[in-house]
């Protein structure tokens, strides 16, 4: 189904991942229906395509209804809606995993040709991460549900607006030293726009169904490398303390009482795994390859947008 005009519905497709993807839909012919809680703060979505190209609407995946109507006429689904803390109704059962079920009932009994569904790299077996057993448990219900489904699984994604370099630009900032939780676990970070192309691909059925794809970008580097990459693109040379698990811990504790905590248990415990592309994903094709995708190295994207961490923002040299 690679077809000019097909309807797309994007879950979520209003934030930093899904505003890339809207747009590689968009260039590719398709329509494009954004689903959104909040349709009146997604008015932005609209200029993502041309004229009445792309349309804003309300859904809610917590809500059976709202889904089916999103859905109903479109030829492709995408879901990239998950959240990584709770607050007030918004738990991890209910959105993580409960809703991607329901996004997929709804798309198998709308006669959906393609769904797409955005997890992410490492949550398997992850003991003590309500999170991360939503995830898996969200896989799980949305290949039960339509088997034909894709699984997207990327590791950590870069790109301006990204939540992982920006936090610890942040931080690097404000605070002259940074706590280092797991430091040799390896990350294999992947471009926003390499995951927006590789979704995009499988909703025009580029890719055979029914399989998990992971992807990551060419460098695997370990956090204490990543945070110091982070230093160098932003020129400050913050001091870097291990930080032992239960202070961590602590430290989660107090911050959870935050709108949007800056650090949870959930991330302390993934913070001590690697989460990179497993060799079995290689063995079998089933990373940006098959999409064929080259991905982009962070040394092309990072200095583009960290240079506003730097003291004197733009006008800092960049040294080498």
């Amino acid at each position: 189904m690679d077809h000019e005009n097909t309807l797309v519905t994007v879950f979520g497709g209003s934030g930093f991942i899904g505003t890339q993807l809207v747009q590689a839909l968009a260039r590719r012919g398709h329509r494009v229906r954004v689903a959104v809680r909040r349709p009146d703060l997604a008015g932005h979505v609209r200029m993502l395509g041309g004229v009445g190209q792309v349309v804003p609407v309300q859904a809610n995946i917590r809500d059976a209804a709202s889904v089916r109507q999103a859905i109903a006429g479109a030829g492709a689904v995408v879901n990239l809606v998950g959240i990584g803390f709770e607050k007030g109704r918004q738990r991890f059962a209910a959105v993580n995993a409960r809703g991607a079920a329901t996004v997929a009932e709804a798309a198998r009994e709308a006669g959906v040709t393609r769904l797409v569904h955005m997890s992410g790299l490492g949550f398997e077996g992850v003991e003590g991460s309500g999170f991360a057993r939503s995830k898996t448990a969200g896989e799980e219900a949305v290949l039960e549900a339509f088997p034909e489904a894709v699984i997207i699984r990327p590791s950590i994604v870069f790109g301006p607006g990204d939540g992982f370099f920006n936090l610890l630009g942040s931080l690097a900032r404000m605070s002259p030293v940074l706590p280092l939780i797991g430091g040799q676990s390896r990350f294999q970070p992947v471009h926003v726009g390499d995951v927006a192309e590789a979704i995009a691909i499988a909703v025009g059925g580029g890719v055979p169904g029914g399989r998990i794809y992971e992807l990551g970008g060419p460098d695997i580097e370990t956090y204490r490398q990543l945070t110091e990459r982070v230093l160098k693109a932003t020129g400050r040379s913050n001091l870097l303390l291990p930080l032992p698990v239960p202070v961590a811990r602590a430290m989660a504790m107090v911050f959870s009482v935050l709108p949007r905590p800056l650090l949870t248990g959930d991330q302390i415990t993934l913070l001590q795994r690697d989460n990179v592309v497993s060799p079995e994903a290689i063995a079998e094709h089933r990373t940006l390859a098959a999409f064929g995708i080259l991905p982009t190295s962070m040394d092309a994207i990072l200095p583009d947008y960290l240079w506003r961490f730097r003291r004197n923002g733009q006008f800092d040299r960049q040294t080498s």
